[in-house]
C-alpha cells in the first residue's frame, strides 16, 4: 500500500509543529535566547564605548577631498585597514569648518545619536531575556514580549525623527554641517515589532481561554 507523499509530507508537517509547540522545546528556546540577548546586549555596549572613543565612521567632507568612513580619531583619513570601528545604516556626512577641524562638540552629537538608538534596543534586549520564568505560557512572558515589541517599534517609529532633530541643532550650535539620510530600514523594523506585539497577544488570550475552560471544569 503506497502512502501519497501529500499525506506524508503533512504528517510531518503536524509532527514538527506539535515539536515546536511542546512547552519543553519552548522552554528551551527561550533559555537559549535569553543568553543571546546577553550577548547582544554586550555588543551593543561595546558599540557605544567605541562611538565615545571616536571610532564611529561617517563621509567627512574636507578642503583636502571626501573620505568615505572616516572617524573623528584619526587624522589621515586616506583609506587604510584599520580595526575596531562602528557602522551605522544611517547616511552620515560631516563638513569641516573653515579651519577644515571637526569640533568636540560635533563628535559627542554624532555619539548621542549612536547612543540613543543603542541603549533603546538594549533595553528591550533585556526585557526580552525575562521571557523564560518556568512555564513559557504566562502573563508575565507575554507582558516582556508586550513591552519589547512596543519599545522597538517606538525606537523605529521615532527614533529617526529624533536623529534628524539632533542633527539640526548640532550644525546650529557647531561650526561644523552634519546631514543624516536615516530611517531607510523602518518598514523592515516596524514589521517585527508588530508580530512580536500579536505574539504577546495571543499567549494572553490563550492564558484566558485557558481560565475560563479551567473554571468552567
Amino acid at each position: 500500500m503506497k502512502i501519497p507523499l501529500s499525506s506524508l509530507y503533512k504528517v510531518m508537517n503536524m509532527k514538527l509543529i506539535q515539536r515546536l509547540l511542546n512547552e519543553s522545546f519552548a522552554k528551551k528556546s527561550a533559555l537559549f535566547m535569553r543568553y543571546v540577548c546577553y550577548i547582544i546586549i554586550v555588543f551593543m555596549a561595546l558599540g557605544i564605548i567605541l562611538s565615545c572613543m571616536g571610532r564611529l565612521t561617517f563621509s567627512l567632507h574636507s578642503n583636502f577631498g571626501t573620505f568615505e568612513h572616516a572617524i573623528y580619531a584619526e587624522e589621515n583619513h586616506q583609506p587604510h585597514s584599520r580595526s575596531f570601528i562602528i557602522h551605522t545604516k544611517d547616511d552620515i556626512h560631516v563638513w569641516t569648518n573653515t579651519d577644515d577641524q571637526i569640533y568636540l562638540f560635533t563628535h559627542i552629537g554624532l555619539s548621542a545619536m549612536f547612543a540613543l538608538e543603542t541603549i533603546a534596543i538594549m533595553i528591550a534586549y533585556w526585557l526580552l531575556s525575562y521571557v523564560h520564568k518556568g512555564k513559557i505560557f504566562t502573563e508575565t512572558n507575554a507582558h516582556y514580549l508586550l513591552l519589547y515589541g512596543l519599545l522597538q517599534f517606538l525606537v523605529a517609529l521615532f527614533v529617526p525623527f529624533i536623529k534628524l532633530l539632533l542633527c539640526t541643532l548640532i550644525s546650529l550650535v557647531s561650526s561644523n554641517t552634519i546631514t543624516i539620510a536615516t530611517g531607510q530600514d523602518m518598514l523592515s523594523s516596524l514589521i517585527p515589532s508588530i508580530a512580536f506585539i500579536v505574539a504577546a497577544y495571543i499567549i494572553h488570550y490563550g492564558i484566558y481561554l485557558q481560565d475560563e475552560v479551567d473554571h468552567t471544569l
